[in-house]
C-alpha cells in the first residue's frame, strides 16, 4: 500500500506539460534522419564530405545517414562504391546518374535535393561549407521554404548549433525552430576525419539508384557550364593539407609569388594566398584563404608577407601552429602567430630555399 501511495504522489508532482515535453523530446530524437550531400572527384569521395558525415553523427546516436552522390559515367559509380565504405555510420548511398549533374550547377542539384528530401522525409540535410555546398544548399533551402544555417562548427543537439560571426571573432549559438527540414553547411576543419581502417568492406552500405522519372528537363534553369580551370600540380589540396604556405600582397608580383610555390614544393605543402594577392592577379582565386575563400586548419601554417587582415584570419586561425614572417613588427598577423620573424621576405624565403632539404 505504501508503494501505491508513493506512486500516486509522484504522478501528482509531474505536471502534464513536463510529461508532454518528455514525449516530444523522445519523438524528436527518434525522428532524426540525415541526408548528406557529398562531393566526389576522380572516382573518390572528397574528405570534406566525410567530415560532413561525421557532423551528421553528432546529431543523434540513432541517426540513419544517407549519402547522396550525383553525376554521370563510371567515375560516379566508382565514387559510390568508395562512399559505401567511407564510414560505418552511413546506412545508404543514393546515386543520381544523369548528364544534368555532370557539373555542379546550383539549379539541377538544388532540385535534386528537394526531390530526394521529399521522398525520404529527412529531418536534416548537411553538406560541407565549401564552394560546392555554398552554391547549392541556399537554393535548395529556398525550394524547401526553410532557412539554412551556415558554417556550423559545433552541434550541441539536433536543433542547436554554434557558428562563427564577425569574421570568427565571436561565436553565435543558433536554435533551429523551423517546421521543415534543417539544412546545414559545416566547416570540415571542425569535424576532422579519423584514420579509417583499410579493410572496411564489412561496413559497406547498400547503394540505391534515385528515381529521376519525375525530375523533369526544366531543372537546368538559366545557368550553363562554361569551363573549369585548375592548376595541374602534385601539391596537396589546400583544404586538407597538413602544411600550408601562404603569400600576401607584399610579394608584389606573380613572378615573385613563385618563391612561395617553390617553398611549398620543398615542404610538401599546399599553397595559399590572401585576397589581396588574388585580386592583384598573382594566383588563381581557388588558392584564396579567408572569410571569402577557403577555411583551413593545417598542422603548420606559414604566412609570408601577410598583414593579418580580419578577413584572412577568419580562414586560418584554427591552424595548430602559425608561423609569420613580415617586415612590419606591428602587423596583426603576429597577434595570432605562435612564432614570428620580423624580416624581409625577399631575404628570408631564398635563405629557406637554400637551406631546406628536398622532400622525398
Amino acid at each position: 500500500m505504501a508503494g501505491v501511495a508513493a506512486l500516486r504522489a509522484l504522478r501528482k508532482r509531474i505536471s502534464p506539460s513536463f510529461t508532454s515535453q518528455i514525449i516530444a523530446f523522445t519523438s524528436n530524437s527518434r525522428s532524426i534522419s540525415t541526408l548528406v550531400l557529398a562531393e566526389h572527384e576522380g572516382g573518390a569521395i572528397k574528405p570534406q564530405s566525410v567530415s560532413a558525415v561525421k557532423a551528421a553523427k553528432s546529431l543523434s546516436n540513432d541517426n540513419p545517414i544517407s549519402l547522396l552522390l550525383a553525376g554521370s559515367g563510371s567515375a560516379l559509380h566508382e565514387a559510390a562504391a568508395n562512399a559505401a565504405s567511407c564510414d560505418p555510420s552511413v546506412s545508404e548511398v543514393l546515386v543520381a546518374d544523369s548528364d544534368e549533374f555532370s557539373h555542379p550547377l546550383a539549379e539541377p542539384w538544388a532540385k535534386l535535393i528537394h526531390l530526394v528530401q521529399r521522398k525520404g522525409g529527412y529531418s536534416h540535410v548537411i553538406t560541407a561549407s565549401g564552394s560546392f555546398g555554398k552554391n547549392i544548399l541556399p537554393r535548395a533551402a529556398a525550394l524547401l521554404d526553410v532557412s539554412p544555417i551556415t558554417d556550423v562548427i559545433e552541434i550541441s543537439d539536433p536543433h542547436l548549433f554554434v557558428r562563427p560571426i564577425y569574421a570568427g571573432n565571436a561565436l553565435c549559438t543558433v536554435r533551429y525552430t523551423g517546421a521543415g527540414p534543417c539544412l546545414l553547411t559545416v566547416r570540415s576543419t571542425s569535424f576532422p576525419v579519423p584514420s579509417i581502417l583499410a579493410d572496411s568492406k564489412s561496413n559497406e552500405a547498400p547503394i540505391t539508384q534515385v528515381d529521376l522519372s519525375t525530375f523533369g528537363e526544366d531543372s537546368v534553369g538559366k545557368s550553363r557550364y562554361v569551363k573549369h580551370t585548375s592548376q595541374d600540380t602534385e601539391r596537396p589540396d589546400l583544404g586538407n593539407a597538413r602544411v600550408v604556405v601562404t603569400g600576401g600582397r607584399a610579394l608584389k608580383s606573380a613572378e615573385n609569388f613563385k618563391m612561395i610555390e617553390k617553398l611549398a614544393e620543398k615542404l610538401g605543402a599546399a599553397v595559399g594566398a590572401t585576397r589581396a594577392a588574388v585580386d592583384a592577379g598573382y594566383v588563381l582565386n581557388d588558392l584564396q584563404v579567408g572569410q571569402t575563400g577557403k577555411i583551413v586548419a593545417p598542422e603548420l601554417y606559414m604566412a609570408f608577407g601577410v598583414s593579418g587582415a580580419i578577413q584572412h584570419l577568419a580562414g586560418m586561425r584554427d591552424s595548430k601552429v602559425i608561423v609569420a614572417v613580415n617586415k612590419d613588427a606591428e602587423a596583426p598577423i603576429f597577434q595570432v602567430a605562435d612564432y614570428g620573424l620580423v624580416g624581409d621576405i625577399f631575404e628570408v624565403i631564398p635563405e629557406l630555399l637554400e637551406k631546406l632539404p628536398e622532400t622525398k
